[in-house]
């Protein structure tokens, strides 16, 4: 049988995480500048997710399955949870004097100017397109335990919750897309279009924002050879953006489906990390 997000069911969870506003920019135990990569990858959240909402919400009444719409219940309930944690997040970036509030402005724009401009077509090609690059980014997060395991606690269980959440909801927009796109080579093409062009647009803007916050944080400044820390890190050990790059080709197969990556068995992890959410809560 074809997979589909009818395997594995999207549940929102209301969670906080009490983020510690002196450890925003050493939470990470491979330094500062790793510290940051994930801080300006949180930036990108929360309008992020709001658009991905808008894009799926516009095709929700052309879908007949019933448990696809349940999945599309589940997903819009999970992205916003995560863009309300990541502005929080984000806002501890304004309270250290970093530019957090700007570069976020800057995301809010460029989306709403492709709400606005965009055929909803492309928007949702835009949206899967991003899913597949947070889904094998969290694949790779939850892989290897060395991503995130030795990182302060709180800002550890945030990552991981949103990486599993990826997990539990990244087929659904695709989903939504194969359900509502006709299945012709202009929709193939359209498809891959939109992975092409997303990975042009967030990359850099990664990058850019990632040397704003460090040029703006006098830890970062006094921290020696992070750089070379970080790209060991990012692409050697342990490598997370070497292990996900394999998995970006994947996208271009005219037959592909985010199952075909069946990391399910991740999802196991999501009930001691809710114990752990609960423990700390109770501490």
């Amino acid at each position: 049988m074809e997979p589909s997000s009818d395997t594995v069911m999207p549940v929102r969870r209301d969670l906080h995480f009490s983020l510690p506003q002196a450890r925003l920019s050493d939470w990470h135990d491979a330094g500062v500048h790793v510290s940051h990569f994930f801080n300006a990858m949180s930036l990108f959240f929360p309008d992020g997710e709001r658009f991905f909402i808008h894009a799926v919400r516009h095709y929700r009444d052309q879908i007949r399955d019933p448990q696809l719409q349940q999945a599309v219940t589940g997903f819009i309930g999970q992205e916003a949870m995560h863009g309300r944690e990541h502005t929080e997040c984000n806002e501890m970036l304004d309270r250290a004097g970093l530019p957090g509030t700007a570069l976020q402005q800057f995301v809010y724009r460029l989306l709403e100017r492709m709400k606005r401009r965009a055929p909803k077509a492309m928007q949702l090609s835009a949206t899967i397109a991003l899913e597949h690059l947070t889904a094998i980014m969290a694949n790779a997060l939850l892989s290897d335990a060395r991503v995130v395991s030795q990182a302060e606690p709180h800002f550890a269980r945030l990552w991981r919750w949103h990486a599993l959440e990826e997990t539990e909801h990244k087929a659904v927009a695709f989903d939504v897309w194969r359900a509502v796109m006709p299945k012709t080579l202009f929709s193939y093409l359209l498809r891959i279009w939109g992975l092409i062009v997303a990975s042009a647009i967030f990359w850099p803007l990664v990058a850019i924002f990632h040397w704003r916050l460090l040029r703006a944080d006098p830890v970062a400044r006094r921290e020696r050879g992070g750089y070379w820390k970080m790209i060991r890190w990012q692409f050697f050990t342990p490598g997370p953006l070497r292990r996900a790059a394999r998995e970006w080709f994947d996208y271009f197969k005219p037959g592909f489906h985010p199952w075909d990556h069946d990391n399910r068995s991740q999802l196991q992890q999501l009930p001691p990390l809710l114990s752990e959410l609960e423990g700390a809560t109770a501490a």
